[in-house]
């Protein structure tokens, strides 16, 4: 695997982090179980998918930030499978077909993509089978290692470990032996479930999977069977996990944190562990008890995922939804799909280097409006920093922790028309009271502000040329922007050591392009990441919950979408 720079090194000396408090989960007790995706690697499944790309479609100089346009196919690097995957819809007359193959990925229940990681060790078995086929993980595995251990039950998120993307997902040419070998008879695949397996786990309530093979469908001629055996019973799972190794048999808090495409038949996942064992225990007992809230919007074409821009020539790439196979005679027995959208299309972590230029940027390549705006903004708030990290760097400890929400329900309407576009400002003033009422800001949080908003707009896209309510009418002046901070509230945040903010409303800055430009430059450079567009914050409002955000492991990209979630 590759050796990813620290975060210090990734960032400028301007950048400093300062040490996670009770309220954070510490970089030790994070696993990070997933593939980096890039171009020069395996990510790919090497037939009938499509191959990624990444073009940058905004760069700072002519623009203060920087903004990706991402094809990805569902199936990239770590992903995840839900039942429509392979289950034929219940009226298709196809074999296989069933009420599941309507459980596409955004129907699955939020609960079901966290609970305790059972690791099940097969690494004796990684290459014990004949070329082009896979060892079979049977029945008799799980029962021994529930022998050993103790029995699996419903919440329990069983893992098969056998070290083989440890091994084999390398930079191409070496990358070939990942799949493409396999495939064309010349290596063994991976070791992976019998249908029998997964009816046998099925039956003792466990629905959630994984493992470190490139499918959960073993070689030659089982992928069917077994993707149908579990895909009827309701079964989700991981494949392409990696770092399997770092977890406990038991024990560990584990979460599939996947891309939320409406209709999918799974897709992209960021994979993560939590091994301290206090935190990892309450987590679990939330997730065995259903008690997780979904706080990302749904990624979907005829909904406001994207940003519109201030005016022409400024929107962002539209997210594009397409159909790749759906149950084809010719090409596969399997339903997938792929997709073109912007880096921060729906629920998004922004990192420093969303606004902030790598270092040694030459402030003069800014065009002459952002070079006034600098030195304003110099003026009041010293030198902007420079980011050299991108979003397979990123440390995934700083997107967790306590949840503190603070209301600024009571911003909502306070704005003058004869001023719009204007978004109501969450000022220090309001903080303060927040906090005089007995809820002081802790280091390590994650302060989130919730104002309804998402809740409150997010609806499909209106037929041309009313503007939608929540993006484009507020940034054309003829409604109310969504709350957002000042920049002196970000540095009272960063003060206090909170690294990571997150809002309801689409951005953290607002409908200002000033307000909105100083807030992301002055919270980059305090080395905050802001995560952008959540939905039913409210339902976190009186519950002690745990925050979880990651993005999608895409190698160079500044931030990106992703999946939030809470546990309380």
């Amino acid at each position: 695997m590759r050796q990813l720079p620290l975060w210090l090194m990734a960032c400028s000396a301007s950048l400093l982090l300062a040490a996670p408090g009770e309220a954070q989960v510490s970089s030790a007790d994070v696993k990070d179980l997933t593939l980096v995706v890039a171009r020069d690697l395996p990510c790919v499944w090497p037939v009938g998918m499509t191959p990624l790309a990444v073009v940058p479609t905004r760069t700072i100089g002519l623009s203060p930030y920087h903004r990706d346009l991402l094809v990805i196919d569902e199936h990239t690097g770590t992903q995840w499978d839900a039942p429509a995957h392979f289950v034929p819809p219940p009226d298709s007359g196809l074999p296989g077909a069933g009420p599941n193959g309507l459980i596409t990925g955004e129907k699955v229940p939020v609960w079901q993509f966290c609970g305790e990681a059972c690791v099940i060790d097969v690494t004796a078995h990684c290459d014990d089978a004949p070329a082009g086929s896979s060892f079979l993980i049977g029945p008799e595995f799980v029962k021994d290692w529930e022998a050993k251990h103790r029995p699996l039950r419903f919440g329990d998120v069983v893992l098969f470990r056998s070290d083989y993307t440890d091994r084999y997902y390398r930079a191409f040419p070496a990358g070939e032996r990942f799949v493409s070998d396999a495939l064309a008879k010349k290596s063994p695949g991976w070791p992976a479930p019998k249908p029998e397996t997964m009816a046998y786990l099925a039956d003792k309530g466990v629905l959630t999977l994984g493992l470190d093979g490139a499918s959960m469908g073993p070689l030659p001629d089982l992928a069917v069977a077994t993707h149908q055996a579990g895909g009827k019973r309701g079964m989700i799972w991981t494949e392409c996990a990696t770092n399997l190794g770092s977890l406990p048999t038991t024990g560990a808090f584990y979460a599939m944190l996947a891309a939320k495409h409406a209709g999918g038949s799974g897709g992209e996942v960021r994979c993560v562990a939590i091994t301290e064992p206090k935190l990892a225990a309450k987590l679990i007992d939330s997730a065995r008890g259903k008690r997780v809230v979904d706080l990302s919007v749904t990624l979907q074409e005829d909904l406001p995922i994207t940003w519109p821009g201030y005016g022409p020539g400024e929107e962002a790439s539209r997210y594009v939804s397409k159909t790749l196979n759906a149950f084809s005679t010719t090409r596969g027995p399997y339903f997938a799909m792929t997709h073109l959208l912007d880096s921060f299309a729906g629920t998004h972590v922004v990192l420093p280097g969303y606004s902030l230029p790598r270092p040694g940027f030459d402030d003069q390549q800014y065009a002459a409006p952002i070079r006034e705006l600098l030195k304003k903004y110099a003026s009041q708030f010293g030198p902007r920093g420079t980011s050299a990290l991108t979003t397979d760097q990123a440390p995934l400890e700083q997107m967790m922790g306590t949840a503190h929400v603070i209301d600024v329900r009571s911003l909502v309407g306070t704005t003058k028309e004869a001023d719009w576009p204007a978004s109501p400002r969450i000022t220090l003033d309001l903080i303060r009271k927040h906090e005089a009422r007995g809820r002081p800001i802790q280091r390590g949080e994650v302060v989130i502000f919730s104002s309804g908003y998402t809740d409150d707009h997010f609806q499909p896209l209106p037929d041309a040329p009313t503007l939608d309510r929540l993006f484009a009418a507020p940034l054309a002046g003829k409604a109310e922007g969504w709350p957002a901070p000042t920049p002196e509230v970000i540095a009272y945040l960063a003060d206090k050591g909170v690294r990571c903010i997150g809002t309801d409303g689409p951005t953290l800055g607002g409908v200002d392009r000033e307000n909105a430009l100083f807030v992301n430059w002055l919270a980059a450079s305090r080395g905050i990441f802001a995560v952008e567009f959540l939905t039913n914050v409210a339902d976190l409002r009186d519950k002690d919950a745990f925050f979880l955000f990651a993005p999608i492991k895409i190698e160079g990209t500044r931030g990106g979408y992703g999946r939030a979630i809470a546990l309380y």
